[in-house]
């Protein structure tokens, strides 16, 4: 699906149309290594908490960790989440990575 937009977030929907909604670390890597690297994402931070296991569930950092493992850049990305910490950090990392990348060229 080239040229789709992904949405994380637990919780929330997108403004907007033509946004893929994923809910979950699980829901956003199947994603995309079924439809291809997306030409934009949106960011939420926290995804909920787990209650059986009583932690918190992989976050919206933790997505970003493994596109940078994976060694995918994304260039148009968006960070929407209300934890500004978790936000600033989902920020630095991505930003980060596309320095590092360009200096590579």
């Amino acid at each position: 699906m080239p040229g789709y937009k992904l949405y994380l977030d637990d919780i929330r929907n997108p403004k907007g149309e033509g946004w893929v909604v994923v809910r979950s670390f699980e829901e956003f890597v199947a994603t995309i290594e079924a439809l291809g690297l997306p030409e934009e994402i949106s960011f939420d931070h926290d995804l909920g908490w787990d209650q059986e296991q009583n932690c918190e569930l992989k976050s919206g950092y933790d997505c970003a960790k493994w596109l940078v493992e994976q060694d995918l850049a994304i260039e148009n990305f968006n960070v929407h989440s209300a934890n500004p910490v978790g936000a600033e950090n989902i920020r630095s990392l991505l930003q980060n990575f596309l320095k590092f990348k360009q200096n590579l060229r």
